[in-house]
């Protein structure tokens, strides 16, 4: 049996959750999510406590008997809380401003890079070097933050470049000088 898939979710105060033929929506006071799931896998919303089934031991049942929970249990964490994604810029004139809905990002190109909010993500910039990806969609955060930071990768020499926060870069060591023959 799959241990996360078993688990049952506590729904907390202010958040609801319906199923409509294994259509979930959860809405709460960050918003509203809703993701259709496959139709082998039984979803009971009780007492606020969510639990899913799966039918049988088959492969692609156990499969998706932890998926379907763990997105279920994003969503609820989603509209209740939120996601975010810290990025970190490092470079000798590399930096990011944002002006209105639009994020400019300096990044050693001859242009700069222009990223905007979108109804699901807002970006914030409190410093020059860092930015914040926000939404209540923990996939669509990811998405946003990987193409943001899709723009320029962290080089293993002198970590330039957008990182995230919590990212470990393995730097190289760097070419030696001239070896007496």
């Amino acid at each position: 049996m799959s241990r996360i898939g078993k688990k049952p979710i506590s729904v907390p105060a202010g958040v609801t959750v319906t199923n409509d033929n294994n259509v979930v929506t959860v809405k709460g006071p960050k918003g509203e999510l809703t993701r259709k799931f496959d139709s082998a896998m039984t979803i009971d919303v009780a007492d606020g406590v969510v639990t899913v089934t799966r039918p049988s031991d088959v492969k692609e049942h156990r499969s998706l008997h932890g998926l379907t929970r763990t997105l279920i249990a994003n969503m609820i964490e989603g509209v209740s809380n939120g996601f975010s994604k810290t990025l970190i810029i490092e470079g000798v004139g590399y930096r990011a401003a944002k002006k209105g809905k639009v994020v400019t990002l300096n990044l050693g190109y001859s242009h700069p890079v222009e990223v905007s909010d979108t109804d699901d993500v807002t970006i914030d910039v409190p410093q020059p070097n860092t930015i914040v990806v926000n939404g209540i969609d923990k996939q669509i955060v990811g998405q946003v933050a990987a193409e943001i930071r899709e723009w320029r990768q962290p080089e293993p020499y002198k970590g330039k470049g957008i990182h995230y926060v919590d990212e470990h870069i393995i730097r190289k060591e760097g070419k030696t000088g001239k070896g007496k023959k």
